[in-house]
């Protein structure tokens, strides 16, 4: 969707753009996307696996329980033997191929490490981000979907939760593609994966107005919904609300899976992601990665900032739990004074 009218891609020095940041109107296209709209997100990559073992296979690799899956979709993490969160993988099954979406530059690390594991297991893994393409619509489109089933939880979830349950999007699947409701953005929500010559065919049938991933960003990030920008190579599921929607707590074993079971146990996460809201003194917000201090120290790290057409300058951020429980707590990040959402 490049070229379509008042797009605006993002510059780097060692890639093209391939989705628009917004087109022409960022805070505008946060409220069409609240309502109704579409989001061109063909930068996640895809990952296609096949084979009758395929479920059972993912799900010994896997936190998510994946067995009898069935024309469902949900999440998972994969881990490090530490329990460290290193993919975030979204998993959906149409009853002959398994199809997982990942954050851009996270498909080919993912596809290396599955081919590596596969060892005498009869699937087939293949990166088929070329052909398939996922783009995300809001509003009527949502509600024509699959019911939603249940999820469970609050915004941000503890690690005192219960067991969740292991499916949380209702999946239509067909010949040219799949369609899978969600409720990541806080509204009716369709993430749906066609093939990538077709995109623009679909979104002149569709009808609904555009909006950049700078307004996905807004939605999801006032959502409390973290993406692979908001955690860190030491964080585990526990620091995360994901713990709740991408990690079945009384499964078989899996790598990482015994930090899993200590922590829910036994601890409490040195870290958790909360909502940050900024002053908005400085006139670019901070990027990913900033410091985030307190009193001359530094207590987290922020995620992805946002400017959000009702709560104004917001960011995730993953704080030190002993300081994003303390109600007075001072705490600055690139310059701006910030307070916990409470």
């Amino acid at each position: 969707m490049l070229d379509a009218p008042g797009a605006v891609g993002a510059l780097t020095e060692d890639a093209a753009p391939t989705v628009a940041l917004h087109y022409g109107e960022p805070i505008p296209e946060q409220r069409r996307l609240a309502s109704g709209a579409l989001v061109d997100r063909s930068d996640r990559e895809i990952i296609a696996v096949t084979g009758d073992a395929r479920l059972e296979w993912l799900h010994s690799l896997t936190s998510q329980h994946l067995l009898h899956l069935g024309t469902a979709g949900t999440e998972t993490l994969l881990l490090s033997p530490h329990g460290h969160v290193e993919r975030h993988v979204m998993v959906t099954d149409d009853g002959t191929t398994t199809w997982l979406d990942v954050a851009a530059g996270h498909g080919a690390p993912l596809a290396e490490f599955l081919l590596k594991m596969r060892f005498f297991t009869p699937v087939e893994i293949e990166d088929v981000t070329a052909e398939w393409a996922l783009i995300t619509t809001t509003g009527e489109t949502a509600l024509a979907a699959p019911d939603l089933l249940p999820v469970p939880g609050p915004k941000f979830a503890s690690a005192d939760l219960p067991v969740r349950p292991t499916v949380r999007y209702a999946v239509e699947a067909g010949p040219d593609g799949w369609s899978r409701r969600t409720d990541e953005l806080g509204v009716p929500t369709v993430d749906r994966l066609v093939r990538r010559d077709t995109v623009r065919e679909l979104a002149d049938e569709l009808g609904l107005p555009l909006a950049g991933t700078w307004a996905h960003d807004a939605l999801r990030v006032a959502a409390g919904r973290p993406s692979s920008a908001d955690f860190d190579h030491k964080t585990i599921p526990h620091e995360i609300p994901l713990l709740a929607t991408a990690v079945h707590l009384d499964k078989g074993c899996y790598r990482g899976q015994e930090t899993v079971a200590r922590v829910h146990n036994l601890g409490r996460p040195p870290r958790t992601l909360v909502l940050l809201h900024l002053d908005g003194s400085e006139e670019h917000l901070p990027a990913a990665g900033t410091e985030i201090v307190s009193g001359g120290r530094t207590v987290g790290v922020l995620g992805t900032a946002v400017r959000h057409y009702e709560l104004g300058p917001i960011a995730l951020g993953l704080l030190r739990r002993n300081i994003a429980e303390k109600d007075d707590a001072e705490i600055s990040v690139g310059g701006m004074n910030a307070s916990v959402d409470r």
